[in-house]
């Protein structure tokens, strides 16, 4: 369980205080994925990081009766400097996981080839995309939180096999996702919230928050 109690997040921008949530208390039960729609620019990064621990309210209380991951695409474990698989050996002893399995995993998921061996400092952003979704698919968390869906790649094969291997999770996990696109959100959420005007509008469906979502954006 995830749950949310009065939190308020703000930032100063210089010139005015911009809002994230002001005073929203919501749950995500274990086992019913969570799909959210926010426009750009109202705060869809800051809220996943409030969930994952990353950042903090200014207001209220945030609890984690579960285990929950990074957002994907998040990097600041890893160490640019090392190895994928200096990292994922390091991530692995971390979580008190089996290093040999975390980086049999993330070496068979990314497909890097010879550059597992290499530093992360000179992957391409859609390498080191791969392998941050690699590892947080090869540790074991109850929810998985996801900042825009897949990571961006053009690898075929890794899209592939990435998106199979979520849509296995779904059975045995949660998974929140983000995205200001509905697209994004169908093949992994049924029901789904709206972010706007720094409150979270939660719906059953996710059609029922397409609906406020397209009034809102679209007039």
């Amino acid at each position: 369980m995830l749950e949310f109690e009065n939190v308020s997040k703000s930032f100063w921008t210089g010139t005015q205080r911009k809002v994230i949530l002001d005073r929203v208390s919501f749950r995500v039960e274990l086992g019913k994925s969570l799909g959210i729609l926010a426009p750009n620019g109202t705060g869809k990064t800051t809220l996943i990081n409030m969930m994952a621990g990353l950042e903090k309210p200014d207001e209220g209380e945030i609890r984690r009766g579960c285990k929950i991951s990074f957002p994907l695409g998040f990097m600041g474990g890893v160490v640019s400097r090392l190895s994928a698989l200096a990292n994922a050996r390091y991530i692995a002893n971390l979580y008190g996981l089996d290093p040999d399995y975390v980086e049999a995993y993330c070496r068979w998921l990314c497909g890097l080839g010879e550059y597992f061996d290499q530093p992360l400092g000179t992957y391409s952003a859609g390498m080191r995309s791969r392998f941050s979704f690699s590892l947080m698919l090869a540790l074991d968390f109850d929810v998985y939180l996801i900042d825009e869906g897949m990571p961006s790649t053009t690898d075929v094969e890794f899209n592939k096999k990435a998106g199979a291997i979520l849509q296995e999770r779904l059975q045995t996990t949660t998974i929140i996702i983000v995205s200001h696109q509905a697209k994004t959100l169908e093949k992994f959420a049924r029901s789904a919230a709206v972010l706007l005007d720094g409150q979270l509008n939660m719906f059953e469906t996710l059609e029922e928050a397409k609906q406020l979502y397209d009034y809102e954006t679209q007039g």
